[in-house]
Parts: C-alpha cells; sequence; structure tokens
C-alpha cells in the first residue's frame, strides 16, 4: 500500500508505517529543521510545503496514495498550550480534512492529542470525511499498552471508504497488552540509571521517575534538576545526587525511535522535534491492525466466494 506523510515532521509516522510493512512514497513538512532530519534518515523525497496554503492537489495524487497519514499541529489544542484552537494552527485539521476530501485515497489516517475530542475543528473535520464517504474509527489510545515505554495518549482517527464507522475498534482494543510497558522492559539497563529527573509542569507534581514504570510524556522541553528541588511526596527515591534529566538521544529512544536514526540541529530545535513526534511503536501498532484488518476482509471474501461457487455446484 503506497502512503503519503502529511505534517510529517521528523518521520515518526513514515517509520512507523515502514516498520508495520507499508511503503511510504513521499512526505511534506513546512518546518526547515524537521525537513533537514527526515531527509537524513529515509530514501523517499520529502516536500517543503504549506499545508494550509494548498489549492492544487495534484501534488498528492499524482504520487498515488492509497492512504494518506498525518498529524496536523496539536500546540492549540495541546494541554501543554493556550488550548485556543482558533489560534492559528488549529485550522490545519480542517486543511488536512480538506486534502483527504480532495485526493480521496482509500485510506487514511489522522492523530493528535487527546483534547481534539472536546474541539469545534474535530466536529467540522468529521463532517469533510463523512461527506467524501469515509467510515470512520476513532480512539484515545495509551502508547505504553502498545509497545511503548510511555504513557502518552494519542487521539486517532482512522478513515476508510465505504466503510461502517467503528469498522477497526475492534482489532485497535483487542491487539493491545495486558500491562503498560516500563523503560526496564524496553531498554533494559542501557540507561545506567534507575531514576531519572522530567521537568514538571507545576512543583505539585513530582520530578523524579524510575525506569520500572513508563516514562511520563516525553515533552518538547528538557531542563536540568533545578537548585533547591525539594523532593516531591510521590518522587519514588529519597537521595537525588545521582538523579539526571535523560540526554536528548535517550528521550528518542523513549519515543521508540532507532539508535540508528539521525538527529541533526540544535538542541533546542531537536528537542522539540523529538517531544512533537508520535512515538514510532505505536504508529507500527496501528498500521499492524490496519494490515491485520485488511487480510481478515480479504479472507472474508474469499471464504464468501467459495461458498458460492459451491452453491452453484
Amino acid at each position: 500500500m503506497r502512503v503519503l506523510d502529511l505534517f510529517a515532521g521528523c518521520g515518526g509516522l513514515s517509520l512507523g508505517f515502514q516498520k508495520a510493512g507499508f511503503e511510504v512514497v513521499g512526505a511534506f513538512e513546512y518546518w526547515d529543521p524537521a525537513i533537514k532530519i527526515y531527509k537524513n534518515n529515509f530514501s523517499h523525497p520529502v516536500f517543503k510545503t504549506d499545508l494550509y496554503k494548498v489549492t492544487d492537489y495534484a501534488i498528492f495524487s499524482d504520487l498515488e496514495p492509497d492512504m494518506l497519514i498525518g498529524g496536523p499541529p496539536c500546540q492549540d489544542f495541546s494541554s501543554a498550550g493556550k488550548r485556543d484552537e482558533n489560534n492559528g494552527r488549529g485550522d490545519l485539521t480542517i486543511s488536512y480534512a480538506k486534502i483527504i476530501y480532495n485526493v480521496c485515497p482509500r485510506w487514511f489516517l489522522m492523530e493528535n492529542v487527546e483534547r481534539i475530542l472536546k474541539t469545534q475543528k474535530l466536529i467540522e473535520a468529521k463532517k469533510i470525511f463523512k461527506e467524501a464517504g469515509y467510515g470512520l474509527t476513532e480512539t484515545v489510545l495509551d502508547a505504553s499498552f502498545c509497545g511503548v515505554p510511555q504513557a502518552r495518549k494519542r487521539f486517532i482517527m482512522i478513515g476508510c471508504l465505504g466503510e461502517r464507522d467503528g469498522f477497526m475498534d475492534y482489532y485497535l482494543s483487542e491487539n493491545q497488552s495486558k500491562k503498560p510497558m516500563s523503560i526496564y522492559e524496553y531498554l533494559g539497563d542501557k540507561l545506567g540509571i534507575e531514576y531519572y529527573y522530567r521537568h514538571p509542569r507545576s512543583y505539585a507534581r513530582r520530578g523524579v521517575f524510575s525506569i520500572y514504570e513508563p516514562s511520563p510524556t516525553i515533552r518538547g522541553v528538557n531542563r536540568p534538576i533545578p537548585k533547591g528541588y525539594e523532593k516531591h511526596a510521590g518522587d519514588p527515591v529519597d537521595d537525588l545526587s545521582k538523579v539526571r534529566p535523560l540526554t536528548t538521544q535517550e528521550r528518542s529512544y523513549i519515543q521508540t525511535f532507532p539508535e540508528n536514526f539521525v538527529w541533526l540541529g540544535n538542541k533546542t530545535d531537536v528537542e522539540q522535534i523529538i517531544g512533537n513526534a508520535v512515538p514510532v511503536n505505536l504508529v507500527e501498532y496501528v498500521g499492524m491492525c490496519i494490515k491485520q484488518y485488511i487480510s481478515d476482509k480479504k479472507e472474508q471474501r474469499v471464504q464468501m466466494l467459495r461458498k458460492q461457487e459451491l452453491e452453484f455446484v
């Protein structure tokens, strides 16, 4: 299946779908630091494009995609942002829906933060998808139950032309693990530490975490332990002398990017790009669910044809 990645970022979606066995044939991104990283890690082309201003949809349809995938920028929906869906970037969700409508691939996938469920933009986008004839599956996945050592929740919408709504619900639910994945289960002793610091948004929250639990959400900032940090009641260790923040590379591992993934650019940009990325293994999980659904549908058709042949004889 030929896949195009819109709002590609550094390529978390692309890499996840490649791992699931899909053919990613191109990507679109507007931010130069992300494009630089993408180009250095993928062989297919990435096009610098402002998707908010697209009027010629041939740039997508000429690549003959079977599926469009994308995560429109979520800062206007995110709990880490101003939560103003009319701040500008929320409109890119509508732009994405219009691209889907005009290109009309067999499949599409849209991912975003959980808070998009509370926005008018999602209602508008769904209306566009339904007018185009898509059946929709919507869910919120906790990445730690989908092969990622991180308790990161992401909204996932999958569309397929002519399908009923909820057509993928069973697969996305049934294939999840029974318990969340810890950092230790994923990386073992690779970090060389048992406890690490992750800067809290508020000091009412803890800042120290154990590798024997899932990581909290990897964010776009990575700060050292401030002088005078007072131990929080929830911190799992008393002695903070050996506690440190994760390195940039280690944060990419928690996002399930491979060791050989090349991160180029200044530290601030790379940290933000890693924090904005969707975990690779979460995307692979979704891709494998889609493949299983397609395989089951094909098998059902084969069995139906065999039954019809027997009845004819």
